[in-house]
């Protein structure tokens, strides 16, 4: 079965005001029609000199053959239904546990009659020590529903939750009081905060407390405690205007919240008091990226950002952020090109900055997708074989992070790396990426 991706869809085109653009919503029923699972295919159009260009990214979940071999740097690399993600490279073991916030100052902007706003966010960190037992990366249940929101058939609709990981639950923290940069992480549109793991299990491996945030309603599948589960009420909205704004807008308010429960006087984990409060950036992919730079203009506190593959849905201003940002994605989005947001916002990021754009990349390459995909035999197109997409991912975040929570130099992020041949920095005033 060969589909669209929904959440790649909202990410390859949406609505900016400045270019005077409508949201056109159509709905499929994947799977065959479970009317709880509709999904939209998002297409906007975005005005250009030349007319109507409408934008949409073709990162299919198809099928392939199950005994498929792909080769990266001479490994074979065999599809199988054991999947896994790489081992974090830190010199940290990784704990992780979960916590259910609650946000009674305001109701749930997409389902108001669900009461307050709801939020599972699950915390990875460094550990004393590898005890325990490995953290599930989602439910069977979770893997069924972001396999049939996908439109993938032809997998063991358990398959995902198979996945091995590398962080141990309910491990004891470790490090000094007031220490640890936060980093928190807002996974892209319908998919679940998991599916950062790969880079939330790295972060915590070198020392960072990581945050990933299930936005509630946006996600194919979130599991509270209790087994209460719920799907992507956001997905049901046909013909809305600026969907993309209040949703990148919407995510601003659920970051700072999380925020003030892991740094506040009454933080609702044990380990809070090892957050260094000064030291917190945030990091997305697709609408999650697109949220970042809007975060960072409503909560002083979030230092730097990172949009990983995220059309900008919500313009930045011309009073600008000051304050460091990282655009990392697929060549779709180089100066000039198919994605013209990131050229728009560009002029009014006036701190430090990089532009950055992986050749062989999809829209999926910036989270565990790409990975896990190759894994279980599903094509998207990529062209980074194996964990090459993790790897890079990996590197480029941290090297970001270092520089920016740790003051750390970053030769990486200067010129472009032989050891990296794929990422190319891009010049917004030639147009060009090197």
């Amino acid at each position: 079965m060969h589909s669209k991706d929904p959440y790649a869809a909202l990410s390859a085109g949406g609505p900016t005001r400045d270019e005077k653009t409508r949201l056109a919503v159509t709905e499929r029923r994947p799977g065959g029609g479970d009317p709880t699972l509709r999904t939209p295919i998002l297409r906007a159009g975005l005005a250009a000199v030349a007319g109507l260009l409408t934008l949409v990214i073709p990162a299919s979940w198809t099928p392939a053959s199950a005994s498929s071999v792909h080769t990266s740097g001479g490994s074979a690399v065999t599809s199988s239904n054991t999947p896994y993600l790489p081992e974090p490279t830190g010199p940290h073991p990784v704990g992780t546990t979960s916590l259910r916030l609650e946000d009674t100052s305001r109701p749930d902007p997409w389902v108001p009659a669900a009461g307050s706003r709801e939020l599972m966010v699950s915390l990875w960190y460094p550990a004393k020590s590898r005890n325990g037992r490995r953290a599930p990366y989602v439910t069977p249940r979770e893997s069924e529903l972001i396999l049939k929101g996908k439109g993938v058939t032809g997998v063991p609709p358990d398959v995902l939750s198979r996945t091995r990981t590398h962080a141990f639950r309910g491990a004891e923290p470790a490090g000094r009081g007031h220490t640890l940069p936060l980093v928190v992480l807002s996974p892209g549109f319908t998919d679940p905060r998991s599916s950062l793991t790969a880079l939330a299990e790295e972060l915590a491996s070198r020392g960072y407390v990581v945050a990933g945030i299930d936005h509630t309603y946006e996600t194919f599948a979130t599991t509270f405690p209790g087994g209460r589960l719920t799907t992507c009420a956001a997905c049901e909205l046909e013909g809305v205007d600026d969907f993309g704004e209040k949703a990148v807008k919407n995510r601003a308010v659920d970051v700072s919240f999380v925020i003030d429960q892991l740094t506040g006087p009454h933080a609702g984990w044990t380990g809070a008091p090892l957050i260094d409060a000064s030291r917190i950036a945030m990091a997305g992919t697709s609408l999650g990226g697109a949220s970042a730079a809007e975060t960072m203009l409503k909560d002083s506190r979030v230092r730097a950002g990172i949009n990983m593959d995220g059309l900008m849905f919500a313009p930045i201003p011309a009073s600008g952020v000051a304050r460091p940002f990282l655009f990392l994605g697929q060549p779709l989005h180089s100066p000039g090109g198919e994605d013209t947001t990131w050229d728009r916002d560009w002029a009014h990021l006036t701190g430090w900055k990089r532009w950055l754009v992986v050749a062989g990349a999809v829209h999926p390459s910036f989270s565990d997708y790409d990975l896990l995909a190759q894994q279980i035999g599903v094509d998207l197109g990529s062209e980074l074989r194996g964990s090459r997409s993790v790897d890079i991912t990996r590197r480029y975040v941290r090297a970001f992070l270092d520089l920016h929570l740790r003051g750390r130099p970053q030769p990486l992020l200067d010129r472009p790396s032989a050891r990296y041949p794929e990422v190319r920095f891009c010049s917004p005033e030639r147009k060009t990426c090197t």
